[in-house]
């Protein structure tokens, strides 16, 4: 592919020719200074991008991502279902490495091999330091040599809940692939990312700077919405957390929401706070029938994971009760009730591929179910209003780009990855 730049006056200026964009048809668009500045057909101009009649959408946003925790990914040797089958498979991915090298796992799940602790983990591995991060990535599991090797000899039974910043402190460094992560989204038309660490540190924002997609970090962007993770064995009163929202204001409040009690107490402290322009549910996993209304009336943006229904099947069909199966991640009823739906990956703890969750949108039986196009639409919102009008190709826009090899008809027939053909951030190609 020629590259397509020149420069006009001090800013880059890129055309990218015939291609397909929604309400326009085969045309031309130009950017200039990281903004589209003319769509239409035959635009002068020499040299330019080739876009052999392939759509040219808005970039995809992941609307919930953990983006540090996916960089430490390529460092780290996966048990999950998908993974390792019972004790001996868990057991000889745990082995890989040198005697005494720190071995970091992560996507841990029961049904791998039951309850994990220090002592079933000494059975397993004990000439090396052993930790194993849970599905959910809120509970840690370390054998006795990890414990011993930190300094936590004394800590138990080497289980830690909600303790990352505890425990940060005293292992080695993880190398972070973040260019790896740029590369992989880039090559998935992935052109911004929204971080959803419920406790960002000042210097996350430092850390995640090589990547080349566009971020809002929740908590830290001082527009951006604030964190609220919330468990059922520490919830508060509706009354404590619309304190706690108050103090947020006027920003918004993004609270994590993944039982039913979850999500009614978050919406009675919202009730009393008041809501505002921005307020999100993360995840939304048990979104009961009387709750939707709710929802609705008050604005509130649900932030969803349908892929987890096809990732975490066996487990949800064991583990979640039954009068809550029927509410699980909803998206259709969501959006016929006139409340705004958008989608994370929620990476590394679910796929990091969007077009993998939007085929599980889109491939559900019945009113949960999407169509392909309002699948897709779950990325396109802006990272401040994911449930919105999608972002389009017009004059003015930004120039976060997702080119594809093909027609966006024949992109909806699949929802595969390897349709994309090039992403650009300010109209810079991102290197896939």
């Amino acid at each position: 592919m020629r590259s397509g730049r020149r420069w006009c006056g001090r800013w880059l200026a890129v055309l990218i020719r015939d291609v397909e964009v929604e309400r326009h048809g085969r045309v031309d668009v130009r950017v200039v200074a990281g903004r589209v500045a003319e769509v239409g057909a035959r635009l002068g101009g020499s040299g330019g991008i080739d876009g052999r009649g392939g759509a040219l959408l808005p970039g995809l946003h992941d609307h919930h991502v953990h983006l540090a925790a996916l960089a430490a990914e390529a460092a780290s040797v996966r048990v999950g279902p998908a993974d390792v089958a019972g004790p001996e498979g868990l057991t000889q991915a745990l082995r890989g490495g040198a005697p005494g090298e720190w071995v970091r796992a992560v996507g841990y799940h029961e049904s791998v091999a039951g309850d994990l602790d220090r002592a079933i983990l000494d059975r397993f591995v004990a000439d090396r330091p052993v930790r194993v991060q849970h599905r959910s990535g809120e509970l840690w599991l370390w054998n006795g040599a990890a414990l011993r090797a930190a300094g936590l000899d004394d800590a138990g039974d080497g289980r830690f809940w909600r303790a990352d910043e505890r425990l940060r402190a005293r292992t080695p460094p993880t190398p972070l692939d973040l260019a790896g992560v740029g590369r992989r989204a880039a090559a998935r038309g992935i052109t911004g990312f929204t971080n959803a660490d419920p406790h960002p540190a000042p210097e996350l924002r430092t850390l995640l700077r090589p990547l080349p997609q566009r971020l809002t970090i929740l908590g830290l962007d001082r527009t951006a919405p604030v964190k609220i993770r919330l468990d059922d064995l520490t919830l508060p009163t509706a009354t404590d957390l619309a304190a706690r929202i108050t103090r947020a204001r006027p920003r918004p409040v993004a609270v994590h929401c993944v039982t039913r009690v979850q999500l009614f107490v978050t919406l009675l402290a919202l009730d009393e706070a008041g809501s505002v322009s921005g307020d999100r549910v993360e995840h939304g996993a048990v979104i009961p029938t009387e709750a939707v209304d709710r929802l609705r009336m008050l604005g509130v943006t649900v932030v969803t994971q349908p892929h987890f229904l096809v990732e975490r099947a066996a487990a949800y069909e064991k583990d979640v009760a039954a009068d809550d199966r029927p509410h699980l991640y909803r998206c259709g009823t969501l959006r016929a009730a006139g409340v705004p739906v958008a989608a994370g990956t929620d990476a590394p703890y679910g796929t990091s591929d969007p077009w993998a969750v939007m085929r599980a949108a889109a491939g559900r039986v019945g009113p949960e179910g999407l169509t392909p196009r309002a699948a897709l639409g779950l990325f396109l919102g802006a990272p401040l209003a994911p449930g919105g009008a999608s972002r389009t190709v017009e004059p003015g826009a930004r120039a976060d780009l997702c080119l594809l090899h093909v027609p966006l008809r024949e992109a909806l027939d699949d929802l595969s990855a390897n349709c994309v053909r090039a992403a650009f951030v300010n109209g810079r190609g991102i290197s896939a």
